[in-house]
């Protein structure tokens, strides 16, 4: 994330914004977990998610922590190695690299939201976007806000045990009724069952993506450790002096 792809500056401001918004974006609270559901990639919902027990608490990234795993682009067949890591309350994803098909790094730095896609499938410009005033603090009080779907396993190797979590944005979001929507963004937030603050895998769905045809990318950790990682700014980041 967390912490996320028209193809012009506007649009990667855009992208940014999105970003923010899904994270921080306020859903209704008290949903009941979800039944008889098979979630995808690899996640199967447990049968006692009939028992109509309170919710776990929602997830919370923490200060310092570092984690590696792989970036998915299904449909564009495109796998690459991921990293996520974060130190004193920053933090910072990065997916592939200059040998891949796809690059980019998002990061959460000094009270602002960064993304620089250095490579991506049909893509020429590559600024750097920024939105200042988002941190640490603002993405978990969003996920205050995001709904409890059900616990449920992640059939790996090893198999994960998570609460599932989805935030979002849907314009408008009043009045109820029949009224045109448009949904903008999806996020389905898989963290450890005994700790909310462990990521194991995230599914991000929505105009945040808009670089990828299809709206959606995954990310899946292999590990995730409570100690703290790397977070650099890229120099094409830096504002100028």
């Amino acid at each position: 994330m967390g912490w996320k792809g028209a193809r012009r500056k506007a649009a990667s401001t855009t992208l940014a914004a999105v970003v923010a918004l899904v994270l921080a974006a306020g859903t209704p609270v008290g949903a009941q977990p979800r039944t008889g559901t098979v979630p995808p990639f690899g996640a199967v919902a447990e049968g006692r998610n009939a028992s109509p027990t309170p919710p776990p608490p929602p997830p919370r990234l923490p200060r310092d922590f570092r984690g590696k795993g792989t970036w998915i682009v299904r449909d564009l067949d495109i796998t690459v190695p991921f990293t996520w890591e974060g130190r004193d309350g920053d933090s910072q994803m990065t997916a592939g690299g200059p040998q891949y098909p796809i690059w980019f790094t998002n990061l959460i730095y000094h009270d602002t939201l960064y993304t620089l896609t250095y490579k991506w499938p049909g893509l020429n410009e590559h600024p750097c976007s920024r939105i200042p005033g988002f941190n640490l603090e603002a993405l978990n009080e969003g996920f205050e806000n995001a709904r409890f779907v059900g616990r449920e396993t992640l059939r790996r190797t090893p198999e994960r045990h998570v609460n599932h979590w989805r935030v979002g944005v849907v314009v408008p979001e009043l009045p109820p009724g029949n009224y045109p929507r448009l949904p903008l963004a999806l996020g389905d937030i898989y963290v450890d069952e005994k700790d909310r603050g462990t990521f194991w895998q995230v599914l991000q769905f929505g105009i945040q993506n808009l670089y990828d045809p299809e709206l959606d990318e995954w990310l899946v950790m292999d590990t995730f450790e409570h100690r703290p990682g790397t977070v650099t700014l890229p120099q094409r980041c830096e504002p100028p002096r």
